[in-house]
């Protein structure tokens, strides 16, 4: 029996926008076996046959950005323009596989004792994508482009706040010409993931989310023998030495924490200042946060707009009083907030101590949390007091800092005066407890495929 209707609520004012019907078991059992007759032709097409469908999926998804944007922003709150960017990223992302899969799987001339030996890649079939609510686009993009161009198909589920957004992203394949069963979204809840993993059609697993979500995923994964990519949580640490451009690192520090609502695993999180520039940063950082507009997220000049659901609202609230009696302080933007919807104020939590969820917790909305420190010794000390490791930041002038950072962080990335971003050309994923694997570039494209090995004597 299929589960009950799922409403999908707008976090800006609490209405229902839309519902939708799960699909029953039957109609899974159905996708799996279409995902997997397709993927017995589709693995023999050309790269330029994939390629021309994939190009003509970009082209769908910037002819229908407005729409997609404006779905996406009803549906989980971000500012209608980082929507639309976010759409637009997405055709980047379609393009650059279109263009550069067939050189990333090329053959791999391996010197052996025979006449010759190579690498030589091969799909593995269905790929099953278990992806969050916070990007509903990109997170599904960057991995239905690389694992359709490798000749894989893909199965989505998707967060059930942002069905109409699952419903979007298949309906772009669709349009795009690619066959039935090439890529299909599975309108079904946490509890069915399982099964569908377990099922032997089903070659592999991407997942994006939480960590409690990735062990399970990689559990019932490791259980069946098959591959597993996650991506988890992060609380990116921002560390600022004296020879930094302040008004840079200013800038770069407030849109790195801020953006999509604050509601990104490599927004940065944890702010490390030298205590040479400590007081001119702060004060640069609460001027700044002062001037956040929280707002209507289909208004331009907004910068903030509501958080994605109520319990991620309260969660974060609760962390910040956490902090607060165990020693923080803390400064608000200081706006007036309305009355219905998941809405929440910007702060900046200052100080908090080890062991409070500060220190220690990812803080999924738009809180900073600033310390300062005396050297960068005690910056990557503190930075890599965290049980995550996705992405961090330094802003130095001074090579040896550079290096140092790059060299000690423990991380996914090091991004040097500049924020944690995502590129289709640079591999992307973390290490410790914010997953494994990489997505994007050459990686991303390889992360399902067979790299059979060939000997000719």
């Amino acid at each position: 029996m299929a589960d009950q209707t799922i409403k999908s609520v707008n976090p800006a004012n609490d209405t229902v926008i839309e519902e939708f019907t799960p699909h029953t078991p039957a109609q899974v059992a159905t996708a799996i076996r279409d995902a997997d007759e397709c993927f017995s032709d589709w693995r023999k097409t050309s790269f330029e046959y994939r390629a021309g469908l994939m190009l003509k999926a970009a082209d769908i998804l910037e002819a229908n950005a407005d729409r997609y944007a404006a779905d996406m922003t009803t549906e989980m709150g971000k500012p209608l323009g980082q929507a639309r960017a976010e759409v637009n990223k997405c055709a980047w992302v379609c393009r650059h596989y279109a263009e550069q899969a067939s050189n990333y799987l090329a053959d791999e001339p391996i010197e052996s004792s025979g006449t010759k030996a190579y690498v030589h890649h091969l799909p593995l079939g269905v790929i099953l994508a278990v992806m969050p609510w916070n990007f509903p686009f990109w997170q599904v993009f960057r991995f239905a482009a690389p694992i359709l161009m490798a000749g894989n198909t893909g199965l989505l589920k998707h967060a059930s706040n942002v069905f109409r957004s699952a419903l979007n992203i298949e309906e772009v394949f669709v349009e795009a010409g690619f066959p039935r069963g090439a890529f299909q979204t599975l309108l079904i809840g946490s509890k069915h993931v399982e099964s569908v993993i377990k099922d032997d059609r089903v070659k592999g697993v991407s997942l994006t989310g939480s960590g409690s979500a990735g062990g399970a995923v990689a559990a019932t994964a490791g259980k069946a023998i098959k591959p597993s990519l996650l991506e988890l949580g992060g609380s990116d640490a921002f560390i600022v030495m004296p020879s930094a451009d302040l008004e840079k690192a200013l800038d770069t520090a407030v849109k790195a924490r801020t953006q999509n609502n604050g509601q990104s695993c490599i927004a940065a999180k944890r702010f490390f200042v030298h205590a040479d520039v400590y007081d001119a940063f702060k004060s640069g950082f609460e001027a700044r946060f002062k001037n956040l507009k929280v707002g209507d997220p289909t208004e331009d000049g907004t910068h903030i707009g509501p958080l994605a659901t109520a319990s991620i609202r309260d969660e974060l609230v609760e962390q910040v009083e956490k902090s607060v009696k165990a020693g923080a302080t803390v400064f608000h933007a200081g706006n007036t907030l309305p009355d219905t919807g998941n809405w929440f104020d910007p702060c900046i939590v200052i100080g908090a101590p080890e062991g409070s969820p500060s220190a220690d917790e990812e803080m999924f909305g738009p809180v900073a949390n600033l310390w300062k420190v005396n050297d960068l010794d005690e910056a990557i000390g503190r930075a890599n007091h965290s049980i995550f490791g996705l992405g961090s930041v330094i802003f130095t002038q001074d090579k040896v800092e550079m290096d140092q950072a790059v060299s000690e962080l423990e991380a996914g990335a090091t991004f040097v005066n500049a924020m944690v971003s995502s590129d289709p050309r640079m591999p992307f994923g973390g290490i410790k407890q914010s997953g494994y694997g990489r997505e994007l570039a050459a990686d991303g494209v390889k992360a399902f495929v067979n790299r059979k090995t060939v000997f000719i004597a």
